[in-house]
């Protein structure tokens, strides 16, 4: 059975040695995040040289997410390293304070928050674990009261309810980490906390300035986000459901609605998505998820999510192989259930201005209609392939190419499965010959199956797929 949904998994010091993640890749990660707010550029770039040297020691193609900081809006250090806070205890948020903080108040990586808050202003803290209340702001002082206690330790992060802080989604840190990132050839960068669109856009420049050809992505995880969602994902090529920081912006309860519509949007306009957070976190110290876990990850593959995220259950839990065998055990009993995507995608009443564009729906068309056991597409940039993802056809997509770029990029598109594939026809109809042939050599086809395969006439150029053919493998052969 070849999975659809594909697995994120976040590496750290349970992932970094060769042999574990040659075992996590076996057990089916398709694409690695690499979390830039830990680490330094060299260890980011030995990093993905032991994530390649793993992939091609399994045989497998997988692909690196670069995943920025972004602006660090938290507490600094105190001096026993946290403190105990009870309900209706006053304490002082001091953005001047550069000591080490106490009982009393403690200092703030972001300067700005004075100018950012109100009296009345709800701040949360350490992932929404402690609430805090404005009571004034006396320069670069924020006096508050605690509203929900409990142990505030080192470098915890704040959020403000309902959003609005101004901190900028780019830091300077983050701009020199772009570089880093195309140093690797990240094939995707996520970019933390953005606002709006043009926070992606001047990310995309930063990233094309430094060499980089990475897909930009999204992370959802601010108030302001939601209003300008569509804008944001215009802008970028994929998001990320980011439910940690979104739930204490918004409010918990409202996060699995914000979930499926995030989903619904990204696949209307052709972009990936990855649904991320607390997806198996008990185990990270158990060798079995929770009943709940097992439905929170079924019911982001139901709503038709590209990929299930992995944090620190891969990156310092006990089970990281474990987690991952569990993960893709529920993807694909929940893709049983779930329903062919053709019936009701809205394609029927699109209009396309793109010719290889109407040959991915149409091949989907066919494959929905045929018994066929696969869709194979022969593609040099991977737009084909994706087109063909945004919607279930209930058979897996073969993308062939002999771009690396594009086998690793097509690691996150839900249903596509990237395969090596080098020609030197000239010929359409000799590079689907030797096309089927690599196919059957792979064990994915046999004599007897109906396959719907799309090519360019002009072979091996980008964005010239104007061909789709239904074959019976073996039939060339009886000729």
């Amino acid at each position: 059975m070849l999975r659809r949904t594909k697995i994120v998994a976040t590496l750290g010091p349970a992932s970094s040695d060769q042999k574990v993640l040659e075992q996590m890749i076996r057990a089916g990660v398709d694409l690695v995040r690499m979390n830039f707010s830990h680490g330094t550029a060299q260890d980011h770039v030995k990093r993905a040289e032991t994530v390649r040297a793993a992939a091609a020691a399994v045989g497998r193609t997988v692909g690196i997410l670069a995943d920025l900081q972004g602006p660090k809006i938290r507490v600094r250090k105190f001096e026993n390293d946290k403190i105990l806070l009870n309900k209706g205890d006053a304490f002082i948020l001091d953005a001047s304070l550069e000591g080490l903080g106490n009982q009393e108040r403690v200092g703030l990586d972001y300067k700005e928050l004075p100018n950012d808050v109100d009296v009345g202003t709800v701040l949360l803290l350490n992932d929404g674990m402690l609430e805090f209340h404005v009571t004034s702001v006396k320069g670069p002082e924020v006096h508050c009261v605690v509203v929900r206690g409990g142990v505030l330790s080192n470098n915890k992060g704040i959020n403000r309810k309902g959003g609005g802080l101004t901190a900028p989604a780019l830091t300077e840190k983050d701009k020199e980490d772009i570089k880093t990132a195309a140093l690797i050839r990240a094939d995707y960068l996520a970019v933390s906390f953005p606002r709006t669109g043009d926070d992606m856009r001047l990310a995309r420049e930063l990233m094309h300035a430094a060499g980089g050809k990475s897909l930009l992505m999204a992370k959802i995880e601010r108030a302001e986000a939601i209003p300008v969602l569509g804008d944001i994902i215009d802008a970028s090529d994929a998001i990320m459901v980011a439910r940690g920081d979104l739930s204490v912006e918004v409010g918990d309860a409202a996060v699995p609605g914000l979930q499926k519509r995030m989903i619904k949007m990204a696949r209307a306009k052709n972009r990936l998505v990855i649904t991320a957070t607390q997806m198996m976190e008990s185990m990270i110290t158990a060798p079995i998820p929770t009943r709940a876990e097992v439905s929170d990850v079924a019911n982001a593959v139901l709503d038709g999510t590209d990929a299930v995220m992995l944090s620190a259950e891969t990156a310092v839990g006990d089970y990281p192989v474990e987690t991952i065998e569990a993960m893709a055990r529920i993807c694909l009993k929940a893709e049983g259930e779930s329903e062919d995507g053709m019936a009701d995608c809205g394609m029927a009443s699109q209009k396309f201005v793109r010719i290889d564009q109407s040959i991915a729906i149409s091949a989907l068309f066919a494959a929905s209609h045929l018994k066929v056991k696969a869709i194979v597409a022969l593609t040099q940039s991977g737009s084909t392939p994706l087109w063909m993802s945004r919607v279930n056809a209930g058979v897996p997509i073969f993308a062939l190419t002999p771009l690396p770029e594009t086998l690793s990029k097509v690691t996150l598109f839900s249903g596509v499965h990237p395969i090596n594939f080098n020609t030197t026809a000239n010929e359409a109809s000799q590079a689907l010959l030797e096309a089927e042939a690599a196919l059957v050599n792979l064990d994915l086809v046999e004599d007897g199956d109906l396959v719907v395969m799309t090519i360019g006439e002009s072979v091996g150029k980008s964005g010239h797929t104007n061909t789709m053919k239904i074959v019976r493998i073996g039939d060339h052969r009886k000729h």
